[in-house]
């Protein structure tokens, strides 16, 4: 395996998901395999009225009222992410040079809260009520924007939304503008908060939800021949990435290095995955020849792993049909949901962790593979796993795929 000149390496991991907050709590539920999905007293009365819900975050406790007070919990979650990400690396932000430091976040729906509340107080109470601070909380910039300014990360500073794939998207980008010299820094990775009773139903409406009301726990099945739909989740994960001549000149501890990135489009279909995968192994490949490593080099694949009938199948299928059933494979969903935009993010990190400490988390809820499921998916338990190189996958509505390949320091 040959090794890029231009990797990235992860100094530090950041992390605020239904699993917990930070590194050791996310470590202890995912690698157990424990659901943490259930019923969501925001969506009560919704055909679908559980979720995987970030629970144990206190925005006035962990960010302080000045902070948290005027921003959307989208923000509040991706600030948070972002502080743990930096004290994580040893990085104190008092005394960087923010000008070389760039936050790239990705997001699909913004704060899409912050503006489903306005509307609600615009169509019960009319124009006088709606908030002015609605036009810095709702667009899907404002996260990025309160990031550099809670850290003075001054840089280059960017959003991308490519649905689901989002938050592997900003990684990717945030590791090109490394490479390209743009900053000596970067904070990258994904926020969602977007469990709102409109998103909620519209995502019941169109089938992509598993209606497992009388079992939230079980609901998230990955691969599981009795999976009906994903369960919504929120969270955000971020990453600090550095150069690794930087890493190393300051001591920094390395938990992996960010490789190779890919993207590509499936051109076919608003929600659906292009059954032939032909998209998504587009972007597998490019992360692959992007860090010079070829798919019978890769460990562990983190699943985009849905829980969905139709995402699951075609994705085993580019799995075997990529890398044979060598790779042990997982999907972290099982436990915390879909967390929709910052879902590459968190599972990226996941697959860092899982580089690190040569352990793959199971995959949650997996009681009976889909016989169409011809690979090699870690259930049950985790598994000790020499890891070289992992791949973790993003897919998103609009066809929009992501690949990060993450191999050991």
């Amino acid at each position: 395996m040959t090794v890029d000149h231009f990797d990235a390496v992860v100094t530090g991991v950041g992390l605020v998901t239904p699993a917990g907050i930070g590194v050791a709590d996310n470590i202890d539920r995912v690698w157990s395999g424990v659901s943490t999905a259930a019923r969501t007293p925001a969506l009560a009365g919704l055909p679908v009225d559980f979720s995987c819900a970030v629970t144990d975050f206190d925005p006035l406790r962990d960010l302080g009222r000045r902070r948290a007070a005027r921003v959307d919990r989208v923000s509040q979650l991706g600030m948070a992410a972002a502080r743990g990400a930096v004290a994580d690396a040893g990085l104190d932000h008092r005394t960087w040079d923010g000008a070389r430091v760039a936050v790239v976040v990705g997001t699909s729906f913004g704060g899409v809260a912050s503006l489903e509340r306005e509307h609600d107080t615009y169509r019960e109470h009319g124009h006088d009520l709606v908030s002015p601070l609605l036009m810095v909380t709702a667009p899907v910039n404002m996260t990025a924007g309160y990031i550099a300014m809670d850290l003075g990360a001054l840089g280059p500073n960017q959003v991308v939304s490519t649905a689901c794939a989002s938050g592997a998207t900003a990684i990717g980008y945030a590791r090109l503008l490394l490479r390209t010299g743009a900053c000596d820094i970067a904070i990258a990775g994904g926020s969602e908060a977007a469990l709102t009773p409109t998103g909620a139903a519209s995502l019941a409406k169109m089938g992509a939800l598993s209606g497992r009301r009388d079992d939230p726990a079980r609901a998230s099945r990955p691969f599981d021949a009795d999976r009906d739909g994903f369960v919504a989740g929120e969270g955000a994960g971020m990453l600090v990435l550095e150069r690794v001549e930087d890493a190393r000149s300051r001591g920094a501890r390395v938990r992996a290095r960010i490789s190779g990135f890919g993207a590509s489009a499936d051109g076919h279909h608003p929600s659906a995955p292009d059954p032939t995968g032909s998209g998504a192994e587009r972007a597998i490949r490019a992360a692959l020849d992007d860090g010079g490593v070829s798919p019978a080099e890769v460990d562990h694949v983190n699943a985009h792993g849905t829980s969905t009938p139709l995402n699951d199948v075609t994705e085993a299928g580019l799995i075997n049909r990529v890398y044979g059933d060598r790779p042990a494979v997982t999907s972290t969903k099982g436990v915390i949901g879909h967390l929709i935009g910052a879902a590459g993010a968190v599972e990226t990190a996941y697959t860092v962790l899982a580089v690190e400490t040569g352990l793959v988390p199971p995959t949650a809820n997996l009681e009976n593979v889909d016989p169409e499921v011809d690979v090699d998916v870690v259930a049950k338990e985790q598994r000790k796993v020499r890891i070289e190189a992992a791949v973790s996958h993003s897919f998103g509505f609009g066809g929009q795929n992501a690949a990060v390949l993450v191999t050991s320091p």
